[in-house]
Order: structure tokens, then sequence, then C-alpha cells
């Protein structure tokens, strides 16, 4: 059973004690929906938290028979960066995964990445929360879908990937800023709760490589129940499915 302190998976667990966010919905979807093909070798999580998309990353990565990849995750945050590496050290794929205290703005890497994701602050507008800790992990005021796609610009191998979960009203800007940095948008997912009501959140990835982006659909919930479709994405993670 999850607390609010742990968050139980089939095959993870995640302390939230000290992380400035909880898992939640969003990380599950990225987590879930990502483009993963297994020839991945280098991964950043930038802005990890708790570090569970990271662990969702190399859960999928070992299953699709990866040979020893390497997924970064940083974090500004010190004590959920911290969670994050006891987290690691205590999922079965520890050996892929590595946390490291810092901002994108001072993280430095020898090498490109093969795929770069992020599930990044999105709340420009709104009143701050009293939490200074979850203010910035929530605001853009530390990080951006920008910086986000600055540092993809540098940093993304030639047939790499970067991908983010997004409210669905910013997906025309985050479109054109990645067009601004050379990344063409690839493939965009658009999350509704129910058939009735319309996307709330997209999971949207860039490449350099120009093509005709794919374009699907993702409903949660049918009634009560969850749908055939989220079952099958989320259900290799999610223990009530």
């Amino acid at each position: 059973m999850s607390t609010m302190s742990e968050f139980r998976f089939k095959r993870f667990c995640i302390d939230n004690t000290a992380s400035a966010l909880k898992v939640g919905t969003d990380s599950v979807l990225l987590g879930s929906l990502m483009s993963i093909t297994g020839e991945e070798r280098r991964l950043l999580d930038i802005g990890t938290g708790t570090g569970v998309v990271a662990i969702m990353a190399a859960q999928r990565l070992a299953d699709a028979g990866a040979a020893y990849p390497e997924i970064t995750a940083i974090e500004i945050d010190a004590p959920s960066a911290e969670e994050a590496e006891r987290n690691f050290k205590g999922c079965p794929w520890s050996h892929m995964l590595s946390a490291r205290h810092c901002a994108l703005q001072d993280f430095r890497s020898l090498g490109e990445f093969d795929l770069i994701f992020s599930n990044p602050p999105y709340f420009d507008e709104s009143l701050r929360n009293p939490d200074p800790r979850e203010s910035r992990a929530r605001h853009t005021e530390s990080l951006s879908y920008r910086e986000v796609l600055a540092f993809a610009s540098e940093k993304l191998a030639p047939q790499g990937r970067v991908a983010m979960i997004l409210p669905a009203e910013s997906e025309t800007a985050v479109r054109r800023c990645a067009a601004g940095f050379d990344l063409n948008t690839s493939r965009v997912v658009r999350i509704r709760t129910t058939q009735k009501k319309p996307a709330r959140r997209i999971v949207v990835e860039f490449t350099r490589t120009r093509s005709t982006p794919e374009l699907q659909e993702l409903t949660i919930q049918d009634g009560t129940a969850f749908t055939e479709e989220y079952r099958r994405i989320a259900g290799a993670f999610l223990l009530y499915l």
C-alpha cells in the first residue's frame, strides 16, 4: 500500500519523504509514454525530483534488453537529489542510475545524450506557494522548457530525442520555441482525463531530424474505470492497473 511518504510500484518503491514534490500522474505519464527503443546509451533526466521517471526509464531499458545504458539525473533541490539517489540505490536497476545535485545551468557533460527528458515546472504567473522549496519545484523561475530546449540544442546526439510533459495549452508555444533551437517536433501525445474533457497535458518529443510529427491521443478514464489504452501504457508500473 502506498502512503504520502512512500509510493509503491509493481517492481520498485519511491520514498517521497524529502522531495519537494511527490509522485504524481504527470511523472507516471512521462515515464510511460516517452519513446524508448532500447538503443539509448546516455540519458539525462532534468529536474528528477524523487527520481521516479528515471527509474521508469531504467525499467523500460532493461525490459528492452539495452546494453549498459547510463541515466544521469540532476536536481537543484538538495534533499530531493539525495532522496532520488536513495531511491536509485533501492531499485533493481541501480547500476544504470546516478543523481547529481546541481542546476541545469551549472551542469557540465563531456558527451551528448540519446534521450533528454524532463517534467519541468510550468506555473509562470500563478501565486507562489509559501513553501520555498515547493514553489521552486513548481515554478519556472528555476527551470523552464526553454532552458531544457536550449540545453538539448547543444547536447542532444544527432539521432537523439528530448521529451517533456507540459500543459496542453503550451503546445503551440513549446513547438515554436523548439523550432527556434533547430529542434523539430517528432511526436505529440494529447492527454485527457475523460473523453468529454479537453486535453490537459501533452507529452511532446523533439529531434534534430525533420519529419511529419506523430500525433496521438490518450484518454485516462472511461466513467469510473481506467481505459484499456491507459492500462496498456502504465500497466507495467502501477499496482492498481
